[in-house]
């Protein structure tokens, strides 16, 4: 098995043990990840490069564990919208690569229709 499919077991066996599935659909997942997302954001809020920096020093563990909370939401709703997330992922880099090529894309920031 692997550590995807370990992590999506251990979710499914946390939720399903508290009866929540019920509670679960398509908008309410995808809502609750972006939540998860805007609770890594609020971190780095009104900070400078210099704050971030000693802020992930001291604040690494809950950091940490936001990421975390957008691993699960990720992975259940990939478990019940029936993707492949290792797929889903290994062809958006592969569609990625072609679209910013090393040789017109390193060191720039510009998006792929602009290099």
């Amino acid at each position: 098995m692997s550590d995807i499919n370990q992590l999506t077991k251990r979710i499914l066996d946390f939720i399903n043990d508290r009866d929540w599935n019920q509670f679960h659909n398509p908008k309410d997942l995808a809502l609750s990840l972006v939540l998860e997302s805007a609770e890594v954001m609020e971190h780095f809020q009104w900070k400078n490069n210099e704050e971030m920096k000693e802020y992930i020093k001291s604040n690494k563990g809950e950091v940490a564990e936001e990421l975390a909370d957008v691993l699960y939401w990720v992975l259940l709703m990939s478990h019940d919208l029936d993707i492949d997330i290792k797929k889903a992922f290994e062809d958006k880099m592969t569609k990625n690569e072609v679209k910013y090529p090393i040789d017109k894309a390193k060191g720039k920031h510009d998006k792929y229709n602009k290099l």
